[in-house]
């Protein structure tokens, strides 16, 4: 007897950047029998142009029509999407995904949901009257080492948690990437509270079960920039490094020729956009914050104290969760040392640290009162921010199954972590602790 045909959804993707390849690949093979791509939407065409090749080189797939920025409402229209992948710049999002909900789509959007208190206050206006569902794409909730954290703080094993205290550490390599593109600049992104943070804040909340109250924080640009770069011996006289002879012997430069997904992402794409992806991470124009301290209190009473460094010599992430009962404790460490971009020809056109084999490692000890520690696990990372990417895209496009542990995020998921970055930039302004609440009042 056969079963049932799965019905095809029909998926539409805005934002043709590097961001986008994870999902665009996924609805081609292996979720294929479950979804069908419809529309590309973009405001260069080249990058649409890529993915389409990418698609029939890869997969033998069709050609997926494809829409100008200022075309996206004619793309729902003609196209009838039933879902809206966003991978846009972070800006973008929201005019994107309540466009999207008022025409009764649900929404897959990258993380951060968006960038500001106006526009998540759009979002979420638009979500409470909507009919479709906002899915906010937070693939760390599905790495398998943070489930089993989530797993023992839920059990109990610590009794009630008083403090987490929480250090990311971003690479040379990965950290400066943020500030050779347009990330640098806090009107496109909100910095790395908001661009970068908002998974680690997000993985906090879902952690502990609580609901951040008030934020008091202090962030400074302190490795990079033009003043940083000139004062330390590192500034190089060019303004991006691409036929640059002053960025040749710069560890900090990408070499966009040197690596077919960025050559065919970006350089060739220049000339619809002029967006320069390899600019100096020591020049002028960088908003952004790259050193930040964090200290949030929540509503359990629990508090965290957060950093991050995105100068890192090496990439991991240690945390610590302080209870009643004891101590837990996970590191992850993602390499040693970085590797300079230049040596990376063949890398991923999103420049991740070096997750190197044999360097991986993950590490959760549980310390309870007055009892020996256990070691619950220690072993080499996944691939795929840890595996949590495949099962990420299982949940969203394939069978997601039960979901004990509250993976799944939505627009309040994504409101939360967000509201926590805005607030650390508003206290680095005022220098004052600033009440969640109070920023979408």
């Amino acid at each position: 007897m056969s079963g049932t045909p799965i019905s095809r959804r029909r998926y539409a993707v805005v934002g043709l950047g590097a961001r986008a390849e994870t999902f665009v690949g996924a609805l081609a093979c292996p979720y294929s029998d479950r979804a069908e791509l419809v529309g590309f939407c973009d405001t260069n065409p080249t990058r649409m142009s890529v993915h389409n090749r990418w698609l029939a080189e890869r997969h033998g797939y069709p050609a997926v029509p494809q829409y100008a920025a200022a075309d996206f409402a004619k793309m729902l229209h003609e196209q009838r999407p039933d879902v809206l992948v966003v991978t846009s710049m972070d800006r973008t999002h929201d005019d994107y995904i309540v466009a999207a909900l008022e025409a009764g789509l649900d929404v897959i959007t990258e993380k951060p949901m968006t960038m500001d208190p106006v526009r998540c206050r759009r979002i979420l206006d638009a979500a409470e009257k909507a009919s479709g569902s906002v899915r906010v794409a937070f693939n760390y909730r599905y790495n398998p080492v943070h489930e089993k954290v989530r797993e023992v703080l839920a059990s109990g094993a610590i009794g009630e948690i008083g403090s987490v205290h929480f250090e990311w550490l971003l690479d040379v390599r990965h950290g400066a990437d943020y500030f050779r593109r347009w990330h640098r600049d806090k009107a496109n992104a909100g910095g790395l509270m908001v661009h970068k943070a908002t998974h680690h804040f997000d993985l906090v909340n879902w952690w502990i079960a609580a609901e951040p109250e008030t934020v008091f924080a202090d962030g400074k640009l302190f490795f990079y920039g033009d003043e940083n770069g000139k004062r330390r011996g590192l500034a190089r006289a060019y303004d991006r490094a691409d036929s640059s002879p002053e960025a040749a012997d710069d560890p900090f430069a990408i070499k966009l020729a040197a690596n077919d997904k960025l050559r065919e992402l970006y350089l060739e794409a220049e000339q619809d956009d002029g967006y320069h992806r390899d600019q100096n991470v020591f020049g002028p124009g960088i908003t952004i914050e790259d050193d930040m301290a964090v200290l949030v209190r929540y509503s359990s009473g629990a508090s965290l104290s957060y950093h991050l460094t995105a100068y890192s010599p090496w990439e991991g992430y240690r945390i610590g969760f302080n209870g009643s009962a004891g101590r837990l404790e996970l590191l992850v460490r993602e390499n040693t040392f970085a590797t300079p971009p230049a040596d990376q020809q063949h890398a991923t056109a999103v420049q991740h640290g070096d997750a190197k084999p044999g360097e991986t490692e993950a590490l959760l000890t549980l310390h309870p009162l007055w009892e020996p520690p256990q070691t619950l696990l220690h072993g080499e990372l996944g691939q795929g921010h840890g595996g949590g990417d495949a099962r990420l895209l299982e949940s969203l496009f394939g069978d997601p199954g039960d979901d004990p542990l509250g993976r799944s995020a939505n627009h309040e998921d994504g409101a939360r972590s967000l509201l926590i970055g805005l607030a650390a930039n508003q206290s680095f302004e005022t220098g004052q602790v600033v009440k969640v609440s109070s920023l979408l009042s």
